[in-house]
């Protein structure tokens, strides 16, 4: 009993420490200006699938947008919104110009009293649980209804929504083209809550190749990773400025890239540096803030490149990490290009649930998409002359989309295609068939 009463104790006094961070951070900051409990600018969608984690998912898309365009996620921090996330932000602002959908999955106070993400509890941080997979379906669900691009999803977030970012990067990584972690954690650090605690306040030292394991082991999935953009502020009093180093390390491993980076940079004062693959790509990149606390970073007086509004957690050190984050990914790029292609007009969807019917096959066949791309890519990479093998490619879109292969693709390679056991594969797997 002695040892469940200091175990208590301790919870309790970390819990009131950070607790009285965001409190500090936001008496200090000045209230967001307009931003309603229920902004007209972002729209609910709902029946997006069987929603485990018990999320809202809201969405912003342009009044026109090109097409197949990009999409973000974006996550908010604790005690926030995504009202007040993509106001502070100013993703919607940055999606009209480029082109690009953002949606905004919600955490509900029922869930976590201060509004946080659950990137710490193995039920939630898990692939195909909790609000991870609620995440993944909304993902599904704006795919479907928007003709979003599959090669052009990216996620980003700011605190516990920076550490749920760690956590869709690590187990959905074919699902993303790139993140952007912000005063976020890396992906493992915590299995409870006093962990989570205990990896936000403390300095740890674990080695690359263990934070490496952790992503590999968190799903099947074995590569081109997910690029990587990590944003921290030097003097973050909520989350330690180390977990950045973490998830640098962490992701350098994964990516099997040197530590020593490619290239150092002096940005308006703050530190940049950029580790570049084989290709001369750059895969990551990691931002130490000067001076800054806990917060997403803004600059307020850079024209067209003035995204977001200051605030509590929205900080003007004069670099806008939003517009930044958009040009790491390539989104600028596809954005001055749509804008001379031509532009279809949205048409506002149904809310009706994607079923599971429906779902299944969209997995499969977004699958399969990812899996012929990423093996022509390869063969065009290593410039070998073998025909693409069907049967090889169909079974690796079942693995991709979490579903057992068909019987006919346990052949010898070549083998001719048979349709049959693929299509009765896909109806059992959507419930249509008995297994």
């Amino acid at each position: 009993m002695a040892g469940l009463r200091k175990t208590l104790e301790y919870l309790n006094a970390v819990r009131r420490r950070f607790e009285a961070t965001l409190a500090t951070a936001r008496a200090k900051a000045a209230r967001i200006d307009a931003v309603p409990p229920r902004s007209a600018r972002l729209r609910e969608i709902t029946n997006f699938g069987t929603n485990p984690g018990n999320l809202l998912m809201r969405a912003y898309v342009p009044n026109s947008v090109p097409r197949m365009p990009s999409l973000v996620v974006a996550l908010h921090g604790c005690t926030q919104t995504a009202d007040e996330f993509d106001h502070g932000t100013g993703w919607s602002t940055l999606a009209d110009g480029l082109g690009f959908v953002v949606i905004y999955p919600e955490q509900q106070p029922s869930n976590n009293p201060q509004s946080c993400f659950s990137w710490f509890l193995p039920g939630d941080a898990t692939r195909d649980c909790g609000e991870a997979l609620s995440i993944r379906q909304m993902i599904e669900r704006a795919i479907v209804d928007f003709g979003i691009d599959r090669r052009r999803v990216f996620v980003t977030g700011l605190s516990a929504g920076g550490a749920m970012t760690s956590v869709m990067l690590a187990t959905y990584p074919e699902t993303f083209a790139g993140g952007a972690i912000i005063a976020g954690l890396p992906y493992g650090c915590a299995a409870s809550v006093k962990e989570a605690f205990e990896a936000m306040f403390n300095e740890r030292l674990t080695s690359a190749r263990a934070l490496g394991d952790r992503v590999r082991a968190a799903s099947r999935y074995q590569g081109p990773w997910p690029k990587l953009s990590v944003w921290h502020g030097s003097a973050d009093p909520t989350v330690r400025p180390s977990n950045a180093e973490e998830i640098i390390g962490q992701w350098l491993n994964v990516h099997g890239l040197s530590a020593r980076p490619s290239h150092v940079e002096n940005l308006t004062g703050h530190l940049r540096r950029v580790w570049h693959d084989a290709n001369g790509e750059a895969m990551i990149e990691a931002f130490s803030i000067c001076g800054m606390a806990h917060g997403v970073p803004l600059a307020t007086g850079e024209g067209d490149r003035n995204c977001g509004i200051p605030g509590p957690f929205f900080l003007d050190v004069g670099i806008s990490s939003t517009h930044h984050i958009a040009k790491f990914w390539g989104l600028a790029n596809i954005g001055a290009q749509s804008r001379s292609a031509p532009r279809e007009a949205w048409t506002a969807p149904s809310d009706g649930a994607l079923s599971g019917e429906v779902e299944t096959i969209a997995r499969v066949s977004g699958a399969a998409v990812e899996a012929m791309y990423r093996r022509f890519e390869w063969h065009e990479n290593h410039r070998t002359h073998s025909s693409l093998d069907p049967n090889v490619v169909i079974a690796e879109a079942f693995s991709a989309a979490g579903l057992p292969p068909p019987e006919s693709n346990i052949h010898p390679r070549g083998s001719p295609v048979v349709p049959g056991p693929i299509i009765e594969a896909a109806l059992k797997a959507a419930g249509l068939m008995p297994r």
